[in-house]
């Protein structure tokens, strides 16, 4: 198991990032901090196995960028991915310098939170497995592997044009309607499991905007809807 640790002071933005990592097989959340002080202390625990940490840059009482140059003079085996509302050139750029593996910028997709955990798990292995590298891992290493986007065209494994020409017609035929999985599964008489998959997707691929509804029970129930920037590619899929 992957253990993440949560630099954030908003407790409903720490909770929602806790249950983003419950939803990814193989990672789970050993704790949060709402100051660097509390970070600090659990990095330094030797009870806590950190591989992971999710660091917000505006916290109430610091800034979440001080924590990468100790990271960085202690030698620290545990990697840092940025995820904060600051979009400025100096931040991000002063983020890059103290070799964080990914930058989110708020508000983001579960999709994009997925890609990037993910990611930098497959890098892992990679470092992991071999003594030796070919230049493609290299090139895999310190490029990533190719984006999702790259080739919108190409169906994932188990998924079928005919089926995915199903529900992008109905999305079309709603453009401004947020639905769950249920709701469109029922729509168009297909299994929630299955419509999931497609939904997934069509996030990953930014042609779904993804949003998080807590109902009575607390269970978080995700939500769709399409991006109107998108449109066009959408239409791609309903022909």
């Amino acid at each position: 198991m992957i253990n993440l640790l949560i630099v954030d002071d908003d407790a409903m933005v720490a909770e929602l990032n806790r249950i983003y990592i419950s939803q990814i097989p193989g990672f789970s959340c050993c704790g949060t901090a709402a100051t660097l002080r509390q970070a600090r202390e659990m990095i330094n625990d030797p009870a806590q196995d950190i591989d992971l940490i999710l660091l917000d840059v505006y916290l109430q009482q610091d800034n979440g960028l001080d924590l990468l140059p100790m990271l960085r003079t202690t030698h620290s085996p545990i990697d840092v991915i940025v995820i904060s509302s600051a979009s400025d050139a100096a931040t991000i750029q002063k983020s890059m310098h103290y070799g964080v593996v990914d930058y989110l910028i708020k508000p983001f997709q579960f999709s994009r939170f997925e890609e990037a955990l993910t990611n930098w798990r497959e890098k892992k292995n990679l470092m992991r497995s071999h003594q030796y590298y070919e230049q493609a891992d290299v090139d895999r290493l310190m490029h990533g592997g190719a984006s999702v986007a790259a080739d919108t065209r190409r169906l994932p494994k188990g998924l079928t044009q005919q089926t995915l020409r199903t529900l992008c017609q109905w999305i079309d035929q709603h453009p401004t309607t947020e639905f769950s999985t249920d709701e469109l599964a029922n729509a168009v008489n297909i299994s929630r499991v299955s419509c999931r998959k497609y939904l997934l997707w069509l996030a990953q691929i930014n042609i779904l905007f993804t949003s998080v509804h807590y109902g009575l029970t607390g269970r978080p129930v995700y939500h769709y809807r399409l991006q109107a920037e998108h449109h066009e590619l959408l239409k791609q899929y309903c022909q």
